[in-house]
């Protein structure tokens, strides 16, 4: 009996599996603003620097959110 995949025509690989999943859930959640220490957690690493490390080219860049936080402190939003 051939699989789901099989059958739509998707051969069966770790970028097709569970793997991916996990990939789509981290991307989903760091781009959401999710932080490294808890998306490590989630994903049951022992150590957030792993996570960081496999995931860090997910994460959107912190320039425009760093810019908006010292704007916001010094008053310069206004």
């Amino acid at each position: 009996m051939a699989s789901r995949l099989g059958l739509a025509g998707i051969e069966r690989s770790r970028a097709t599996g569970v793997h991916a999943l996990r990939h789509f859930y981290a991307s989903a959640l760091l781009d959401a603003g999710e932080n490294i220490k808890s998306l490590s957690s989630y994903l049951g690493h022992h150590d957030p620097g792993f996570t960081l490390r496999v995931y860090t080219h997910l994460m959107p860049s912190s320039e425009d959110r760093a810019r908006r936080a010292i704007d916001s402190v010094l008053g310069g939003d206004e």
